[in-house]
């Protein structure tokens, strides 16, 4: 017998609707994750067993004592030194299989923009774009991505000069706009303050500033946080190729940044070795 059209109204009146799926959302891969990582140089262990990850939308500082394994481990996730064990994934892909490589920025330890061949300030930032685009003339979001590079280096009015004629300070900052040309969501700076002058440093701190409020992910390797520190989201500091502290910036100001100071973490054991913190060299 069928239902009277009325009972069936109230009927589906006094139904609680049923709730909609929420779509299942996988979280965003963490641009770094580094576990159990070593390497060798020369035959000799430089990375033992190293941990590191860095999240999306952090600025995480790598600091130690040269020889450390600082700069062996940022060449390691750029694929310049082969770890010999150890899981290393980019972006959630294992580093064996990664190819997107536009989606990161490198610049390297202690190098000059010049080199053999004459370019122009212009040029070198502009080869940051070749990621990003095929064969050909450089388009209207090519140029529009290299002016802004350049501006936020504060190199905009250098643009036509050849690089041979910059100083340290600003070969520093044109090698920075280049992988910043290349709208990077993971960037990655070796001791970007070396032989750097204040000014320069506190320009790259704004840059910086701005590429994290965009929301890029910055691994840097330093000597010392600088005009950085209130930037850093974590410090991790390598010993002898191991970790030695993953958390909070050590606070080095005045004397406790001298070299040769040695500061206990709070958050250390008791009875932990001294961290060596502020300048270190």
């Amino acid at each position: 017998m069928t239902d009277h059209p009325r009972e069936v109204e109230e009927t589906m009146a006094t139904e609680e609707p049923m709730a909609a799926e929420e779509p299942d959302i996988a979280p965003a891969a963490d641009p770094i994750s580094l576990r159990g990582a070593t390497a060798t140089l020369g035959g000799r262990p430089v990375l033992r067993g190293i941990d590191l990850t860095v999240r999306r939308g952090e600025l995480v500082a790598l600091l130690g004592a040269n020889g450390s394994g600082k700069s062996t481990a940022v060449r390691s996730i750029v694929g310049q030194v082969p770890l010999s064990g150890g899981e290393l994934a980019l972006f959630g892909t294992p580093r064996r299989r990664f190819r997107d490589w536009a989606r990161i920025g490198y610049v390297p330890q202690r190098t000059t923009a010049a080199s053999g061949v004459p370019a122009t300030v212009r040029e070198v930032v502009s080869a940051g774009r070749l990621a990003r685009r095929r064969f050909g003339p450089p388009r209207k979001a090519d140029r529009a991505a290299v002016q802004r590079a350049l501006e936020l280096v504060g190199m905009a009015d250098r643009a036509r000069d050849p690089v041979s004629a910059l100083s340290g300070g600003q070969h520093q900052r044109v090698l920075i706009a280049r992988a910043l040309a290349g709208e990077p969501e993971l960037l990655i700076m070796d001791e970007p303050m070396a032989g750097v002058d204040l000014a320069s440093q506190e320009i790259l701190a704004g840059t910086l500033r701005e590429q994290v409020a965009a929301g890029a992910t910055v691994l840097l390797v330093l000597h010392e946080l600088g005009p950085l520190e209130p930037l850093i989201d974590r410090a991790v500091v390598l010993r002898d190729g191991c970790v030695v502290h993953d958390g909070p910036p050590p606070e080095a100001v005045g004397q406790h940044a001298l070299p040769g100071h040695d500061h206990v973490h709070p958050h250390a054991a008791p009875d932990a070795e001294p961290i060596r913190t502020g300048l270190l060299t």
